[in-house]
């Protein structure tokens, strides 16, 4: 039986007031599920990243409803919210976002800490996770040593390392080339069949939309097709 990871109900989201008033998002109502790869398209300041953030539970909806796993996100009080994502959801972002002081191993198990892992188990889940990535030889290099595709990586890795119940990508191929954009797009179909994980994919790419299961398209904050 398939089962439903995100629910949206009639969500809008409202920046500013009166004649600075911008409507971000329209009324969207949808349902992910478990195990699912989703591509959202569309042009920009459609309101694709504005979707994300919203319904990732990284900024507050205007009205409407969000459930994650059943949970009202937007129910919670900050500090619950900032818990939750940590042990559930997991980001990718276009720019890494990787801390630069910071080796691979160490980026990768920050997200477990935060989460209350022991540290020597959060260190052998990040190794090993990053080992399945293809970045055995080079778990203690920072972001700095590393390539574009490398560091997607390292970032796919961190958004992984929990198991969350579903992983958010943002524009994940879009500072890369041709050939680390074909990988990144290859890997991250390849962890959804792997581990069943869920998978909603921000993007410009039709490449990487045609790996996808389901492709929505959005146009003035709304679903369009």
């Amino acid at each position: 039986m398939t089962e439903t990871v995100v629910v949206g109900k009639d969500v809008w989201k409202v920046y500013g007031s009166g004649e600075t008033e911008v409507t971000a998002l329209q009324g969207i109502n949808i349902a992910i599920q478990r195990g699912e790869m989703l591509a959202v398209m569309g042009p920009s300041g459609c309101g694709k990243t504005t979707f994300l953030n919203c319904f990732s539970g990284l900024d507050e909806v205007t009205r409407g409803q969000v459930t994650l796993e059943g949970v009202d996100l937007h129910s919670m009080d900050d500090r619950t919210k900032s818990e939750y994502r940590a042990r559930r959801v997991g980001f990718v972002f276009q720019a890494y976002n990787l801390l630069p002081v910071l080796s691979a191993t160490e980026n990768v198990e920050m997200p477990l800490l935060i989460a209350g892992v022991p540290g020597r188990e959060a260190r052998a889940r990040a190794r090993a996770m990053l080992t399945e990535l293809g970045l055995g030889e080079r778990l203690d290099r920072r972001p700095a040593e590393l390539s574009g595709g490398q560091q997607q990586r390292v970032s796919l890795a961190r958004a992984l390392v929990g198991r969350p119940a579903i992983v958010w990508a943002d524009e994940p191929t879009g500072n890369l080339d041709d050939e680390d954009s074909r990988q990144v797009t290859s890997l991250l179909r390849q962890l959804n069949q792997t581990y069943g994980q869920t998978m909603v994919v921000v993007t410009h790419d039709a490449t990487v939309a045609s790996s996808c299961d389901r492709t929505l398209r959005m146009r003035d904050g709304q679903f369009v097709s």
